[in-house]
């Protein structure tokens, strides 16, 4: 793999620390710039595939069909967890490609708010040429994942609000109001 050496070196300029709190469009960003690394969709499928192939593997306690994505081709699962104000996404497929493209999801919304996960138009999609690139049905997989990560975030919010909510008018409850 020739790409990969020149493409790691090239790669290291990219991901520079940054000073603040990586947002979902510096990420976007990354990405972008990571793609225009590469001459030819070849070399682009196989940097998807090794993403993939990276994604740690989800235990098989949540491969279950309540985690599993529909609208997928492949058998994606995908798993969502809220800390601290932020939504934490692990997923894992049966097709390698799919790893890769849920791999860039969840480096793109993991570790945010829900209302950001929300609110992202992921413009890195199109830009990087998944959604012409990608066959009907990978394209529409890719859409499904990102309704039902959009879908979690949306659920937390909800679950959130209901909870501030409750709290506020318990307080109220005990003051007398």
């Amino acid at each position: 793999m020739l790409w990969s050496r020149a493409f790691s070196r090239r790669l290291k300029c990219c991901h520079k620390k940054m000073d603040k709190e990586k947002t979902i469009e510096d990420t976007e960003k990354e990405i972008v710039e990571e793609f225009s690394l590469f001459d030819s969709w070849d070399d682009k499928y196989e940097y998807i595939i090794d993403l993939g192939k990276k994604l740690p593997a989800l235990d098989d306690q949540f491969k279950i069909d309540k985690n599993k994505v529909r609208g997928c081709q492949s058998t994606v699962w995908l798993v969502a967890d809220y800390e601290n104000g932020k939504v934490w996404f692990r997923a894992d497929s049966d097709a390698v490609i799919v790893k890769g493209l849920i791999s860039m999801l969840i480096r793109v919304l993991s570790g945010h708010k829900p209302e950001d996960i929300i609110e992202a138009k992921l413009g890195f999609i199109p830009e990087i040429g998944m959604t012409t690139h990608l066959a009907q049905t990978r394209s529409n997989g890719l859409l499904s994942m990102v309704k039902q990560m959009k879908n979690f975030a949306l659920a937390f919010k909800m679950k959130k609000e209901l909870s501030q909510h409750d709290h506020g008018y318990r307080s109220a409850e005990r003051k007398g109001n």
